[in-house]
């Protein structure tokens, strides 16, 4: 006799298949999804009708087993293929991927979410967005660039709206230093007089007075001194600007300085000034000449001498225009001194000019020479100097000292020289400290005989002012900015979540996800740690469907489909037989 449990057993095959025809038809739609994960029905069994539970084996019987008929099929659940899909070039630097394990972190409304469609844009402030508005979450930099990892903020490139200027501090250099050189004799050394046979005296009734037999002492004032062509007169006064222009080190211009003259300025003063213009270091020592370089007065003829340094590099060459007696407003009033030179600086020696910056990006200029000082058994020494016209103030010299050469011509240490320029009044961080490298464990200078010394920065860090223009994301995730000062600098590091279960989330729509009971808490942390993946920068990851195998899914349910129906059929047929029986 046909049965209604038939009817209500092929009923559940027909909402079996239909549910199953919806999970494929889902699956085939979102064929072109970016990332998106295909899904799978699984069926069971009703419980079934049992007739007879089996007998065991006995006497005169093996056993039978059970007699039961089955109720039909359940829809058990879905199951979520988590697999990669493949992941398409689009040459887009805001297009991400995840090549591995992982899911990146958004922010919706302060909740967060999860994803792996990395088809991220910029909104109107620099954030890397979602389709939908979600903000990209990462790691922050702090002030100095370093990534701080920890708390999650939204990940900025603000292209065009972000400037930066670093100041230098290490610099490197390279060269040799011919230590087959002549080893230096003596500094440049100049008078100053007020006629080319004469020195200076002072007027009559001058306070201080200079003690007999002296006619200029250091405390006499530049007020009292007398003008050579009238020796009642003072050549100097009060208000008026002395300046030093064009003079010469090596070839080389010297920086302007000017000193104002006061009623209280003395000689002292004036020799400090031209000291510092000049870059006098007398901290090298005496000369082997036995002159300390320096300016100093010879009290019984008023005349003043300027002993330079040693080295080719550090001859000076002041001429009678090059020192001249300004008004307060700037103007011309006469050349107050004149210049003989009695002897010229000589020595091997060698000086290279090189740009650094301060903490507000301005460049300054610096300059650094290598004097030969000695040659020994045990190698040669060089007596670095370095200046800066740049430096705050008059003084020039930012310092000098030693620095040894083996019998191989490497250096004997590798320790920078540390010094710094005077930046105060520049809004800039003072004093700029800077480690010059004269050698490192991978090269630097050596000092070998050669015909000539030749030396030269070979890398500087630190920056001009410069815009962010474009940036680049690693695999790391760290998003790095590249500035039109040529400066690369982090901006920020992605993200990537990792579940345990990553067939546990939650489906949200629009790819994105949220973490359910199942799916267990997530851990975040930077791409390539604790399981993660990669970021994949300038690509995107397609949807995982196999469509052939949806297909034959697709035909399978469709016939079990149709067979369900054609069971409902037959008991259909079966009972209009039993009622035609029953007229």
């Amino acid at each position: 006799m046909p049965s209604t449990t038939a009817l209500f057993t092929a009923m559940s095959g027909l909402n079996a298949h239909s549910r199953n025809i919806d999970v494929i038809g889902n699956n085939v739609a979102n064929i072109s999804t970016t990332a998106f994960k295909s899904s799978r029905l699984l069926f069971s069994s009703m419980y079934a009708r049992t007739l007879s539970g089996g007998t065991p084996p006995g006497d005169i019987s093996g056993g039978t087993n059970p007699y039961q008929i089955g109720l039909g099929v359940n829809t058990a659940g879905t199951q979520r293929n988590m697999n990669g899909g493949t992941l398409t070039p689009t040459g887009d630097q805001r297009d991400l991927a995840v090549d591995g394990k992982g899911w990146f972190v958004v922010d919706r409304a302060g909740e967060q979410l999860y994803t792996r469609a990395g088809a991220f844009r910029f909104n109107a402030l620099g954030e890397l967005t979602t389709a939908s508005g979600e903000r990209l979450l990462g790691y922050g930099v702090d002030a100095n660039f370093n990534v701080v990892q920890g708390q999650l903020t939204p990940i900025a490139v603000p292209l065009g709206g972000r400037t930066i200027a670093e100041a230098t501090t290490q610099v490197r250099f390279s060269g040799n230093l011919d230590a087959d050189g002549n080893l230096p004799g003596q500094g440049a050394r100049i008078t100053l007089g007020g006629t080319p046979s004469a020195g200076f005296a002072l007027v009559p009734g001058a306070v201080p007075a200079p003690s007999v037999p002296n006619v200029l002492e250091l405390t006499s004032r530049l007020v009292d001194i007398a003008d050579p062509a009238s020796p009642a007169t003072p050549l100097f006064a009060a208000g008026q600007v002395l300046e030093l222009r064009s003079a010469e080190k090596g070839g080389r211009t010297l920086p302007t300085a000017r000193l104002d003259i006061t009623a209280t300025t003395t000689v002292a003063d004036l020799n400090t000034f031209l000291t510092q213009a000049l870059g006098l270091e007398a901290a090298a020592g005496a000369n082997p000449d036995g002159r300390t370089p320096g300016v100093s007065l010879d009290p019984l003829t008023g005349v003043l001498t300027i002993d330079g340094n040693t080295g080719t590099a550090n001859d000076l060459t002041i001429d009678t225009s090059d020192l001249r007696l300004l008004s307060s407003s700037g103007s011309l009033i006469r050349a107050p001194f004149v210049p003989t030179k009695a002897a010229s600086a000589d020595g091997e020696s060698v000086r290279t000019t090189f740009i650094v910056y301060d903490s507000l990006g301005a460049p300054v200029e610096v300059d650094l020479t290598m004097v030969l000082e000695s040659r020994s058994n045990a190698g040669t020494t060089w007596r670095y100097y370095v200046e800066s016209g740049d430096a705050t103030g008059i003084p020039i010299q930012s310092g000098t000292g030693t620095f040894a050469f083996d019998t191989t011509g490497q250096a004997v240490s590798t320790q920078p020289v540390v010094v710094t320029i005077d930046r105060t009044g520049t809004g800039a961080g003072t004093p700029l400290a800077l480690n010059l490298h004269l050698a490192t464990d991978e090269g630097g200078m050596t000092a070998l005989a050669d015909t000539t010394s030749q030396i030269a920065a070979t890398f500087r860090d630190g920056a001009p002012i410069g815009t962010l223009a474009a940036f680049a994301i690693g695999t790391d995730g760290v998003v790095n900015g590249i500035f039109t000062n040529d400066a690369v600098r982090p901006l920020g590091q992605i993200v990537l979540a990792k579940f345990a279960n990553d067939e546990g989330v939650l489906d949200l729509g629009e790819g994105m996800f949220k973490s359910a009971s199942n799916s267990g808490t997530p851990v975040i942390g930077a791409p390539g740690t604790l399981g993660a993946g990669q970021v994949v920068a300038g690509a995107l990851e397609q949807s995982n469907v196999d469509l052939g195998e949806e297909f034959i899914k697709l035909v399978l349910s469709s016939t079990g489909y149709s067979a369900s129906s054609r069971v409902i059929r037959t008991t259909d047929e079966l009972m209009q037989q039993l009622l035609v029986l029953g007229r």
